[in-house]
C-alpha cells in the first residue's frame, strides 16, 4: 500500500526479483516509479478501496503515507491479514544475516550512502543497498547483492501509522554513519529535543561490536554518540578528529584534499563532487571501508570516479553556456552549503538560484528567519510561494514574498512568484551565457529543469 513512494516502489522490486508474487495500490500512479513498476511486471491498482484486497495476499506491506482512516487499512484490519511496515519488510527479507551498514543524519544521507555502496562495488564487495536516490553507477536505487554487506539509508522519519518509532530502528545496524542532527520535520517532530531522542534510541540498539562513524563537527551528535556502547570513530574538520580533512581545494574538476588519520597522512583525495561537505560525505565513507579493510587505493580510486547520485548536485544540462543543477537541498543548512559549493566550484560565475519550499517543514514559518543567510552565496534568487499546508494557519506558514525582501535588504537580487511559469518566463529574459542556475526542491518542481533546458535551447536557435 502506497507503492509508488521511491522506497516503497524500490521494496516491491526487491520483492519480485527474489521471486515474491507482488501487487500493489497507490493514489499517485504516475511516472517514473509506474513505468519501474511495470517493468517488473508488478501489477498497480489506482486508489485504496477494500477490493484490492480480493485475492487476499499472504503479507501486506504498508507505507508511511497511509493513515489509519484509509479505506484500504481499514479493510485490512477487518479481515486480518498480516501486515507490516515497509523498515519491518525490509529488516526481515533483506537485512538478516546480512552486516548492515546504516547512513543517518539530518544531512548528507543519500549522498554518502550512494558513495558508500558504490565504493563497496568497485572494491569488489558489491553490497546490497537500498538509498533515496537513483546511484548512478547501478542505474537504480537498490540492489539485492551477494555479499556480506548492504547498505541502507537511515532516516529518522516516522515508520507507519501503527508504528510512531523512526525507521532507522529497524535497519539492524551495526556500522552506523552520524553525518549531523539539526530541527527537520516539523510535521512530526516539536523541537530538536525530540530528533535528539530518536537518535538516542539508535545508540541503545548498537551491539557492542559494532561501530558509530560521527561527525564531530556538531555538538549535538557529539552529545548523541558519547551514550553509544560500541566504539566511535570520529570525523570532521577539526585536526582532533580521528579522521579529518586538511588542504581543501574545490575546483570545477572537483574537490581535492588530504585525508589525515589520528594524525598521520592517510592520502591525497579527490571527489567530483564540489564542497566541503561532499568532502567530508566522502571522509565518513573512507573511515568506514577502512575499518571494513579495504584496500586504501581502491577507497581513493573509487572515490575519485564516483559517478554521482541523480538530484545531488546534478547537471542536468548546459545551453549556451549557462548551466543548469537539480539538487534536492531544502532545509536552510543544506541550501546554504550547496550553494557555497557551487559558487566556489564555480568561481567568477553568476550563481541563480531558484528555491521551491516543498516539504512539511519548509512550507511552516519555522525557518522563515534561517533561509535568510542560506542564500549569501547566490547573486540572484527566484523563490517560488509553496503551496499551503492544509488546515494550517495562514500566520504560520512560510512566505516567499517575505523572503525575497529580507533577501534585497541583505543586499541579494531577489523576487518571489505565484508558480514555476512566472519563473521560467523570468529566467528566459534573465539568463546571460555563463550563468549557473541552482534549482532546489525536494519534489520534481513541475519539470523546471528539462522545460527551462528547451527554452534555452529554442532561444539560441
Amino acid at each position: 500500500m502506497g507503492v509508488c513512494g521511491t522506497g516503497m516502489g524500490s521494496l516491491a522490486g526487491m520483492l519480485k526479483s527474489s521471486g515474491y508474487v507482488v501487487s500493489g495500490s497507490d493514489e499517485n500512479v504516475y511516472p517514473p516509479m509506474s513505468d519501474f513498476l511495470a517493468s517488473c511486471n508488478i501489477a498497480i491498482k489506482n486508489g485504496y478501496k477494500a477490493e484490492n484486497l480480493t485475492p487476499q495476499p499472504d503479507l501486506v506491506v504498508v507505507g508511511n503515507t497511509i493513515k489509519k482512516t484509509n479505506p484500504e487499512a481499514q479493510a485490512l484490519a477487518r479481515l486480518g491479514i498480516p501486515y507490516v511496515s515497509m523498515p519491518q519488510a525490509l529488516g526481515h527479507y533483506f537485512l538478516a544475516g546480512k552486516t548492515s551498514l546504516v547512513v543517518t543524519g539530518t544531512h548528507g544521507k543519500t549522498t554518502t550512502s550512494s558513495l558508500l555502496a558504490t565504493l563497496l562495488h568497485k572494491g569488489g564487495h558489491t553490497p546490497g543497498f537500498m538509498v533515496g536516490g537513483l546511484v548512478q553507477a547501478f542505474g537504480r536505487n537498490y540492489n539485492l547483492g551477494d555479499s556480506p554487506y548492504f547498505v541502507v539509508e537511515g532516516d529518522e522519519y516516522d515508520t507507519a501509522f501503527f508504528d510512531k518509532g523512526p525507521k532507522f530502528l529497524h535497519y539492524q545496524p551495526h556500522i552506523a554513519i552520524v553525518t549531523s542532527i539539526e530541527f527537520d520535520h516539523a510535521d512530526i517532530f516539536a523541537d530538536l529535543d525530540a530528533i535528539k531522542d530518536s537518535f538516542s534510541r539508535l545508540m541503545t540498539i548498537m551491539p557492542k561490536d559494532g561501530c558509530i562513524v560521527a561527525c564531530y563537527d556538531s555538538p549535538v551528535v557529539q552529545e548523541i554518540v558519547a551514550k553509544a556502547p560500541c566504539p566511535v570513530l570520529s570525523y570532521g574538520m577539526d585536526e582532533g578528529s580521528d579522521w579529518s580533512i586538511r588542504n581543501l581545494d574545490v575546483t570545477p574538476e572537483g574537490t581535492f584534499f588530504d585525508v589525515v588519520h589520528k594524525g598521520r597522512l592517510f592520502s591525497p583525495c579527490k571527489s567530483p563532487m564540489p564542497g566541503q561537505h561532499n568532502a567530508l560525505n566522502g571522509l565518513a565513507v573512507i573511515a568506514v571501508l577502512d575499518r571494513l579493510g579495504l584496500d586504501k587505493k581502491a577507497i581513493t580510486s573509487g572515490l575519485s570516479s564516483f559517478e554521482g547520485v541523480c538530484r545531488r548536485q546534478e547537471v542536468r544540462g548546459v545551453v549556451n553556456s549557462i548551466t543548469v543543477i537539480d539538487d534536492f537541498a531544502h532545509h536552510p543548512t543544506a541550501v546554504r552549503e550547496t550553494l557555497t559549493a557551487l559558487k566556489q566550484a564555480y568561481k567568477g560565475h553568476r550563481l541563480v538560484a531558484v528555491f521551491e519550499p516543498r516539504t512539511n517543514s519548509s512550507r511552516r514559518q519555522i525557518f522563515q528567519k534561517d533561509y535568510v543567510s542560506s542564500f549569501d552565496q547566490a547573486d540572484l534568487v527566484f523563490v517560488r510561494e509553496p503551496l499551503p499546508l492544509p488546515d494550517f494557519p495562514a500566520d504560520q506558514l512560510f512566505s516567499s514574498k517575505q523572503l525575497a525582501s529580507d533577501l534585497t535588504a541583505r543586499n541579494i537580487a531577489a523576487r518571489s512568484f505565484a508558480g514555476t511559469d512566472q519563473i521560467l518566463e523570468h529566467l528566459q529574459d534573465t539568463l546571460l551565457p555563463g550563468d549557473v542556475v541552482a534549482i532546489l526542491s525536494n519534489g520534481g518542481f513541475d519539470d523546471i529543469h528539462t522545460r527551462l533546458l528547451h527554452i534555452l535551447s529554442s532561444r539560441t536557435a
